[in-house]
Formats: structure tokens, sequence, C-alpha cells
């Protein structure tokens, strides 16, 4: 009797033990606040450095650094060209493109000091998210206005250098001649440039953002590795448990 009470007690013993390992084996692997942050910083990099292969890129395909006139483009762009502008069109919508590839060129070290400057609050709940843009759309909330206010005057001296601003006026000045033209263009486009090239800059990091989040290859990092890994099992743990 004794010797199955001993026994007993031992199995206890054995597996609250085994308990406590496992306890400290979860909290070694999981990630700190600190490391999550980093990973998170890590991947928004990575997504600003795959925007700014693209607007070094123009003539690749890639339709987010073309530039494409505000509003009804579409109707704008065939009506000039219907009226014989094929030319000056053509003419400042390669201006444009430029000014956009030279401005984001010069901008890199705003965008890269902002992700460096962000406060990343609830930082768990931005890595273990079913939202494949969750640290996109925190970068793009938070950033944006200074993003903005710093990146316009580099959008504005681009525009002015390579002389797009002129060849913009040259254009809207035939267009808003034109009868029966309800919404007529305005006439600096330097906000709309700025704001657009950085809608761009946040896509690319949202595409490049769920490619690490759900494809292990695009994890260049090893923080990235740890954190994403620590995500993906994570997540499927909180599913399991609640089926």
């Amino acid at each position: 009797m004794k010797r199955l009470l001993l026994s007993g007690l031992l199995a206890t013993t054995l597996f609250f033990s085994s308990c406590d390992t496992l306890k400290q084996v979860a909290s070694a692997l999981a990630p700190s606040e600190y490391e999550m942050a980093a990973g998170l910083r890590d991947a928004l990099t990575q997504g600003l450095f795959s925007g700014f292969d693209a607007f070094a890129n123009p003539n690749s395909g890639n339709p987010l650094v073309r530039f494409a006139f505000p509003g009804d483009a579409a109707k704008i762009e065939k009506t000039l060209k219907d009226i014989g502008m094929t030319s000056l069109v053509n003419q400042v919508t390669s201006k444009f493109t430029n000014a956009m590839v030279s401005a984001v060129s010069s901008a890199k070290p705003i965008f890269l000091n902002s992700v460096k400057q962000m406060n990343l609050r609830d930082v768990v709940n931005l890595l273990i998210t079913d939202n494949l843009h969750a640290a996109t759309d925190y970068f793009k909330n938070t950033m944006s206005p200074q993003l903005m206010v710093a990146f316009r005057p580099i959008v504005d001296s681009t525009a002015n250098l390579n002389g797009a601003n002129r060849e913009w006026t040259n254009l809207v000045n035939v267009y808003n001649k034109i009868p029966f033209i309800n919404k007529p263009l305005e006439n600096s486009l330097t906000d709309f440039i700025a704001a657009r090239a950085i809608d761009g800059m946040f896509v690319s990091v949202a595409d490049e953002e769920e490619k690490i989040r759900t494809r292990y290859e695009f994890r260049k990092t090893d923080m990235m590795k740890r954190v994403f890994g620590y995500a993906e099992q994570e997540l499927a743990r909180r599913k399991q448990a609640q089926q």
C-alpha cells in the first residue's frame, strides 16, 4: 500500500513538474514585447525597401508608380487625347512619374526614420492577429500626417526641377477651356502627388507584410523568423482552443 501511495505521489510530482517545465519552455519560446516590436519594425522596413525598388523602376509595369490624373482619370485622359493632346498627356505623365521617382528616392531617410520612431502600442495585438496588414495599418494611421509634411517640399522641388509643374499648367489651361467641363482641374498637384506616392509606399509595405506573415522565405531577419513564427503558432493554438 505504501509503495502504491509512493508511486502515486511520485507520478503526481512528475506531472506537475513537467507542467512547470512546459510553461517555462513556452515562456522561453515567446518573444518579449521588445522583440515583437523589433520584428514588426523589420517587416515594415523590408516593405519600404520593396516600395523603393518599385519606384526606382517606373517602367517595370507597376501601376503604382505611373502618374494618373485625379478624379475621373480615364475620362480626362480620353478627352485630352480626343482633341489631339496625346503628346502633351504623355509628356506630363512621364514628367510626373519621374518627379515621383526622384521624390521617393530623396525621401528614403524620412520613411525609414518614421519606422524607427514608431511607438508600437499593443504590440502583441499587432503581431498575433488575423489581419495580415495590421502593422502597416498602424504605421499608416500614425505616420501619414508627419510623412506628408516632410515629403511635400521634396515633391515640390523635384516637380519644379524637371518642369513637371510647367507641363501640368499647360495641360490644365487646355483642358479647362474645353466647353461643358463640369469639374476643372486644379493648378497644382504637389499635394496629390505626395499623397499618391505615400499611398503607393503603404501598398508595397502591406503587400510585403502579408508575404512575411504567410511565407517563411520572406522573413529575411532572424528577428522576423522568431516573432512571426511565434505568431503563427499562437494563432493556430488559439483557433484550436476555440474549436
